[in-house]
C-alpha cells in the first residue's frame, strides 16, 4: 500500500490556522466592543454626575440656604410660630446642611415650649456632619425623654452624646452628669458611682472650672449604694 503524501494535509493545516485567526480576530473584536462600551457606561455616569452637582444638588443647597435664612429673619423678628414653621419645612425638605441645622433648631424651639415628643420626632431629620453638634442633639434628645420620665430612652441619648463626643473635655462630662442624675432618678445608686467616680478620674479640671463638689455627690452615691 502506497504512502500518503504528506503535502495532502497541508490545506487540513491551513483550514485550522484560518479557524484559529479567525477565532481570534472575533474575540479582539468582541474584546474592543466591551471596551467601547465600557468607556460609554463611563462617560453617561460623568454626565450625570456633572448634571447632578450643577444641576440638582447645587441649586438645591442654594435653595435650601436661602429658605433658612428666612427662617433666621423670622425668629430675629421674634415670629417664633412662623419661624418654627418655616425651620420645619427646611428640614424635612432639604437634606443639606442647612436642613440639618433647621431640624436642630426647631427641636431646640420645640423643647423650650415644652413639646418633647415633636422635639424628638424634628431630630429624626437630623443628620450631624459634626460630632460636637451631634453630641448636643443627642443630648436634647435625652433630656427630652426625661422630660417624657422615659429614663431609659433617655440613658441610650446620653450614652451615645457621650459616645459622638469623644472625649471631649467641656462636653462630655457634662453628658455624663445627666447619665448620672438619671441612674440617681432610678435609684442605680451604683452605676451612678460609677459614672461619678470616672467624671472624677477622667475629667478633674471640669469640677474645678464649675465648682463641682464631685467628691460629695460620690459619698452620697456610695452611702445609698451600701444601703441598697
Amino acid at each position: 500500500m502506497a504512502d500518503k503524501d504528506p503535502k495532502q494535509n497541508e490545506p487540513i493545516e491551513l483550514d485550522v490556522l484560518n479557524k484559529e485567526n479567525e477565532e481570534l480576530k472575533n474575540n479582539v473584536t468582541k474584546g474592543q466592543k466591551y471596551v467601547m462600551w465600557g468607556m460609554i457606561a463611563i462617560s453617561v455616569i460623568a454626565i450625570i454626575v456633572i448634571i447632578y452637582i450643577f444641576a440638582v444638588r447645587n441649586p438645591g443647597i442654594r435653595a435650601a440656604n436661602e429658605a433658612v435664612s428666612q427662617a433666621d429673619i423670622t425668629l430675629s423678628q421674634g415670629n417664633d410660630s412662623v419661624a418654627l414653621a418655616q425651620y420645619q419645612q427646611v428640614a424635612n425638605e432639604y437634606g443639606y446642611e442647612a436642613g440639618n441645622r433647621a431640624a436642630l433648631v426647631a427641636a431646640t424651639m420645640l423643647y423650650r415650649d415644652g413639646k418633647y415628643e415633636e422635639a424628638i420626632n424634628n431630630l429624626k431629620n437630623f443628620d450631624p456632619k459634626e460630632a460636637l453638634v451631634g453630641a448636643a442633639a443627642m443630648s436634647l434628645e435625652g433630656d427630652c425623654y426625661v422630660n417624657l420620665q422615659k429614663y431609659s430612652d433617655a440613658l441610650a441619648s446620653y450614652d451615645k452624646a457621650i459616645k459622638i463626643s469623644d472625649n471631649n473635655a467641656l462636653y462630655t462630662p457634662l453628658f455624663m452628669l445627666k447619665k448620672a442624675t438619671v441612674l440617681r432618678e432610678q435609684k442605680d445608686y451604683a452605676a451612678e458611682l460609677k459614672v461619678l467616680k470616672a467624671i472624677k478620674a477622667d475629667y478633674p479640671e471640669y469640677s474645678r472650672a464649675y465648682n463641682l463638689d464631685i467628691d460629695k455627690y460620690i459619698a452620697r452615691a456610695e452611702y445609698q449604694a451600701s444601703e441598697k
